[in-house]
């Protein structure tokens, strides 16, 4: 098989997610929920989706509630959008990259303003 094909497959399986989430997954624990990626395993029979939630902690384990909760429905309905000869098993994950980025940004801002705070180990010179 093909680096294209299971490319192909990821991308197709990223927009169908994100559309099921966004348009018709009506569960009141489901937050704000973005995908942020998606990882394929090379028989194409297991699905990572990495989402990104916004919110606080407990939004974020209702949230991942949810997706847990839908899985079988998220997984159907792949089955049914994307022509696979078998509907791969799908396993969400949260995705702390966002939240790593914002808080990285901070720290380089903090330093460039001469704001380096004590949480950091630094001292301001």
């Amino acid at each position: 098989m093909s680096n294209y094909r299971a490319d192909r497959v990821k991308a197709a399986i990223r927009q169908e997610v994100s559309s099921i989430l966004q348009r018709d997954i009506k569960d009141p624990r489901l937050g704000f929920a973005t995908v942020t990626d998606v990882e394929v395993s090379g028989d194409l029979q297991h699905v990572k989706v990495f989402v990104s939630i916004l919110g606080d902690e407990n939004s974020r384990a209702d949230t991942m509630e949810a997706l847990v909760s839908a899985t079988g429905y998220i997984r159907s309905e792949i089955g049914r959008r994307v022509p696979l000869r078998l509907t791969p098993e799908i396993s969400f994950e949260y995705d702390e990259s966002i939240e790593r980025g914002a808080r990285i940004l901070k720290l380089i801002e903090d330093v460039k303003s001469g704001q380096i705070d004590d949480e950091s180990g630094g001292t301001s010179k």
